[in-house]
């Protein structure tokens, strides 16, 4: 499988996809206009600094300047602007892949179709590039809002209600987004990451995220998979093969697999996996994560290593 680049970072400016591309024209369109009228304001007012001996009509100017010609402008832009939107992708579900993501405070679960269930993650979106990818939002607590720049515009996430995005990658590549709507202390830190394969590597990844968890390969990993149990993590987070049910926190069967760990916050690898174990609070404070405040060093290393390895 191939490795994923480096993200994208998150700006309108650099489309990736074809709704992305349209709002990038609008917003291209828009900053010249501005540019266009802040120039024209600026020498207006460069002239009225000079001085001259020409009277001014003020009635003339209220009418033309703050009258006719804001309604001209809006209207212009009212026009070409329901013209230019009329190109973005109608929201259907009526696509070969829907996608469910649910936000959460302050993260993102990610469920797949499957044959036998549903294929759970956690803060990454896996998409074949080049075709269009149906995401269907719903939020569990508050008003959330999903924004993959790159890819799309925003869609509020909204408890009880089902929104649709679609998501249409035109080249492999992985792009961050990011919550756009405030919903609460560590909003800023509610990112994820779509990432666009191959129609083959995806097809090889979400087999790979359909099967239980990998059996411990030593006696070390074996430790970080009894401290796992013994610590009862599985009261919140499921691993398949291990620990089954749990709701409260991300699916981690395959947690050694992701780019990021804490929604975005942290690279994924064992160092900063024991760190954020052994304090979450540290990294976001609110989060409702428990620091592993009774576990020893050697018992924190052995459960991150052992939760890299679940690849």
């Amino acid at each position: 499988m191939t490795r994923p680049p480096s993200p994208v970072l998150p700006s309108v400016l650099h489309p990736a996809g074809p709704d992305a591309d349209v709002i990038a024209h609008m917003a291209w369109m828009l900053f010249g206009g501005g540019t266009l009228i802040f120039v024209a304001v600026m020498a207006l007012l460069a002239l009225s600094l000079r001085g001259h001996a020409r009277p001014v009509r003020p009635m003339r100017w209220i009418a033309g300047a703050g009258i006719a010609f804001p309604v001209a402008v809006l209207l212009l832009l009212l026009g070409w602007s329901t013209w230019h939107s009329a190109r973005l992708s109608f929201q259907s579900s009526r696509v070969p892949l829907q996608i469910a993501v649910s936000a959460k405070m302050w993260w993102w679960e990610v469920r797949y179709p499957g044959p036998a269930g549903d294929i759970v993650s956690a803060n990454e979106i896996h998409i074949p590039a080049g075709q269009d990818v149906y995401i269907g939002l719903s939020a569990s607590d508050v008003i959330h809002s999903l924004w993959i720049p790159a890819l799309n515009g925003k869609m509020d996430a909204i408890p009880g209600r089902v929104t649709g995005l679609t998501l249409h990658a035109a080249k492999p590549g992985v792009y961050r987004g990011q919550c756009a709507e405030y919903c609460g202390a560590q909003h800023a830190r509610m990112a994820l990451h779509v990432v666009a394969h191959t129609n083959a590597d995806f097809t090889a990844w979400l087999a790979r995220q359909g099967r239980a968890a990998a059996v411990p390969a030593n006696a070390y990993l074996e430790r970080g998979r009894r401290v796992f149990v013994e610590q009862r993590c599985g009261a919140c987070h499921t691993i398949r093969g291990v620990a089954a049910g749990a709701l409260l926190g991300p699916d981690l069967t395959h947690v050694g697999s992701r780019l990021h760990i804490a929604a975005g916050t942290l690279r994924n690898h064992r160092g900063t996996l024991a760190g954020w174990i052994a304090d979450p609070q540290s990294v976001k404070p609110g989060a409702r994560m428990p620091p592993a405040a009774d576990l020893d060093g050697e018992s924190l290393r052995a459960l991150a290593t052992y939760l890299e390895s679940l690849k």
